[in-house]
């Protein structure tokens, strides 16, 4: 029974790695309607940030994640002015190939920068440990994640729904005609939103060096199953990525302890399961 809840807790773990990824492409897909397949690769960039600070500046690994979320959010705001602006109306077609583009071209510059080698970060001891509660024992890094993932939903869910910023980014998505009309700046308003989501893609790259590894791949890797997670979840609800996320984890976890022979096709069987009778996703309305 130890050993059954000690798989299951890592499973929920990778599971809320998975969340603090997708999270930000929950937002901006299902509330911006704006397909965008470079969300892993801005989660690469938050990992770059994170292991050139920690590995080659000497930084401390915890110092070191809010500057992936600020310089990742950064980058994003200025790419999203420059670039992705001009194709919100363009059409799921251009958009997917204008954005997996982008996370071709994010990869040859990561490979050129840092080289083609898995890279990896020294964790403080404090988070190298186990904790033991009774016959169990957790890793620290692994409640880490927990943790951070359960405050960024509260944060993210508060933020949309109980904010004025939440209630622009909702009038601007239902009808922009009327948000301009009202003296909203739908530009502004959607750079913003584009950009948070980014940052906390950023973060989760940063958070999962220590569990994907990072190499320039890292955006086309984790993109699959940041993609899954969001059609699972429902367009636009973070408590569907939430509970998306946590299932998939333990999924994939436990199917590669207790049937390893079938490795990831187990989080894919639940994902086509799932999707057969519900098409939307577990909270989805579209």
């Amino acid at each position: 029974m130890s050993q059954l809840l000690a798989v299951m807790f890592d499973g929920v773990a990778f599971g809320m790695l998975l969340f603090l990824i997708s999270v930000g492409l929950s937002v901006t897909l299902g509330m911006m309607n704006f397909t965008n397949l470079a969300h892993g690769a801005f989660a690469m960039v938050g990992g770059y940030v994170t292991f050139a600070l920690a590995s080659l500046a000497g930084w401390p690994f915890l110092a070191t994640l809010p500057v992936a979320f600020l310089a990742t959010m950064a980058i994003a705001a200025v790419f999203e002015r420059l670039l992705f602006r001009y194709i919100y109306e363009t059409g799921e077609l251009n958009q997917v190939l204008f954005t997996i583009g982008f996370v071709f071209t994010a990869s040859a510059t990561a490979a050129y920068v840092f080289g083609t080698v898995h890279q990896s970060v020294d964790m403080p001891a404090v988070l190298t440990g186990f904790i033991e509660l009774g016959e169990i024992k957790l890793p620290s890094y692994r409640l880490f994640l927990v943790a951070i993932a359960l405050v960024i939903t509260v944060g993210v869910v508060y933020g949309l729904e109980h904010t004025r910023f939440g209630a622009m980014v909702r009038a601007s998505v239902d009808n922009q005609k009327v948000a301009r009309g009202l003296g909203l700046n739908v530009n502004r308003i959607f750079a913003l939103t584009f950009a948070l989501g980014s940052g906390l893609a950023g973060l989760g790259g940063a958070l999962a060096i220590e569990v994907l590894g990072l190499d320039p791949s890292f955006g086309f890797h984790i993109l699959v199953l940041v993609l899954i997670v969001v059609a699972l979840g429902g367009l636009g609800s973070v408590w569907g990525s939430f509970v998306a996320a946590l299932c998939l984890g333990v999924f994939d976890v436990g199917g590669k302890y207790f049937v390893p022979e079938l490795g990831s096709f187990l989080i894919y069987l639940f994902m086509v399961a799932l999707l057969f009778f519900r098409p939307q996703g577990l909270f989805g309305k579209r």
